[in-house]
């Protein structure tokens, strides 16, 4: 790791879960230009971490993004907006430029994203984090949708995620009504993949990152680039895409691995190569 971020910490675990943690705390951890910056630059180091390197494995296998603070996130940065209201096109189209390639990076990568959301979440932010493969919530979480609240139309990939998340319909109410979700209610709603009691939250979605740390990661890489083209793809165009992509994990050492465990009716060891 060569980077140092402003608005994030990164570490990497001997078992090769990348562990995210959002730090900006005091500040309820805002979407502003330092943190899209941070993200896009996190984006290409943990996907480049994701591909096996020269010595085989992968040296990231999983994400587990996670937040400090009596906030996980208010979304945008509104005291910055405010006081650049001239400006704020011009700064919109900046900073989406640094982190809506960091979304189509993390969505394209081959480890799988776990989030992990311990409180309130807004905005762009609920947007960023729907993008993960499971979403945790403790009980207390929220979710605000917030976009009408100031007048703005949604960004960070809202209107592909929660869509894919929650379904079109549901989608759409959350987002033109500016609800407020409580993690039940979100749960019910597909926005999250589960709900556990606050003190459980960090071990419970770090079990979930370490189990998908020690699977294939190649071919999780595969699967979420598979389902990310299944709804806009006709059906012998997807088969085809499925058939490469089976053919490419089919080279894979954790493959062979894999076929070699079951016939030999033990635990297959996966090394992420």
């Amino acid at each position: 790791m060569n980077r140092t971020y402003k608005t994030l910490r990164l570490s990497i675990s001997e078992s090769k879960v990348a562990e995210v943690v959002f730090t900006e705390a005091e500040r309820g951890n805002p979407i502003d230009q330092a943190f899209c910056d941070d993200v896009n630059a996190l984006s290409a180091e943990l996907a480049h971490h994701a591909e096996p390197g020269a010595e085989g494995g992968a040296k990231v296998r999983a994400v587990l993004l996670r937040a400090e603070g009596k906030a996980f996130s208010f979304g945008g940065d509104l005291a910055f907006f405010n006081a650049n209201l001239e400006q704020l096109p011009r700064i919109i189209l900046e900073m989406t430029s640094q982190i809506h390639p960091a979304i189509a990076r993390f969505q394209r990568m081959n480890a799988p994203v776990i989030g992990a959301i311990h409180c309130i979440c807004a905005g762009g932010m609920v947007s960023f984090m729907a993008g993960a493969d499971l979403l945790v919530a403790a009980e207390e979480a929220r979710f605000v949708a917030a976009y009408p609240g100031i007048g703005f139309s949604c960004d960070a990939g809202s209107s592909i995620m929660l869509t894919r998340r929650m379904g079109l319909s549901r989608a759409r109410r959350y987002l033109l009504l500016n609800e407020t979700l409580d993690a039940k209610t979100a749960l019910a709603a597909g926005l999250v993949d589960e709900v556990v009691a606050a003190a459980k939250l960090q071990e419970h979605a770090r079990a979930l990152a370490e189990r998908l740390a020690a699977g294939p990661t190649r071919a999780f890489g595969e699967t979420r680039r598979l389902l990310l083209s299944a709804t806009d793809q006709g059906l012998e165009a997807q088969l085809e895409l499925e058939a490469q992509a089976l053919a490419r994990t089919a080279r894979t050492a954790d493959a062979r691995e894999g076929i070699t465990a079951f016939s030999a009716k033990r635990k297959p060891v996966f090394t992420g190569s």
